[in-house]
């Protein structure tokens, strides 16, 4: 994972209970345990935009997932989970997404970092995060059902289960979008979800 986020421009922190990891490393790290409260505000999980949990111990990914989504509730938060059994615990900590560390890479988890985190950045393409969620790029069309409305209005996640996670306007997108953010005509609005969330989505925004 950290391979990948290298080659992206974005700032990131790494937390590791080893220091012995972080040997002749050039990026920002923090030696400590990812599920202890002040090493995640020292690492600045209060202002991030996305969380990445991958901790071989799943009572303390749940932890460091309650930790991270009581300091930051406006952030998306992915977790990986060591076994199947642990997977709707870690949703119930506060997990937008949770993969089984049997189906899921951490080097599909910083594709989507790399190409989706950031204040500013492209999305290039769509990206399947795990088996089953993934991540589409689509068009708001001048007149369309999307346009002038904003997130609130929209209320996906309530009516559907899907997110909007970025807006690309102009050929920037910006992540940090809030109940009042508003689509307009031009957009191309990311939208992250399950397959079948996305197509009730399309079906429903009459998208193509």
């Amino acid at each position: 994972m950290v391979n990948e986020l290298s080659g992206s421009p974005f700032r990131f922190v790494v937390v590791d209970s080893n220091e012995k990891v972080f040997e002749n490393v050039e990026f920002e790290h923090l030696v400590g345990s990812g599920a202890d409260e002040e090493i995640l505000i020292a690492s600045g999980v209060k202002t991030a935009s996305f969380v990445f949990v991958a901790l071989n111990d799943d009572t303390n990914v749940i932890f460091a997932t309650l930790i991270s989504r009581g300091l930051n509730p406006e952030a998306t938060i992915i977790a990986r989970a060591n076994s199947v059994k642990s997977i709707d615990k870690i949703y119930k900590a506060g997990a937008d997404y949770v993969g089984s560390l049997s189906i899921v890479a951490g080097q599909m988890l910083a594709k989507m970092s790399a190409n989706c985190i950031g204040k500013i950045c492209r999305i290039d393409e769509d990206i399947m995060l795990y088996e089953g969620i993934e991540i589409e790029k689509h068009h708001v069309e001048k007149g369309s059902l999307l346009d002038r409305k904003s997130i609130e209005d929209l209320d996906l996640e309530k009516k559907i289960g899907c997110t909007v996670i970025g807006i690309d306007r102009g050929g920037l997108v910006t992540i940090n979008l809030n109940k009042q953010t508003v689509l307009h005509a031009g957009d191309i609005i990311a939208v992250a979800g399950s397959s079948k969330q996305i197509s009730e989505f399309k079906e429903k925004y009459s998208i193509d």
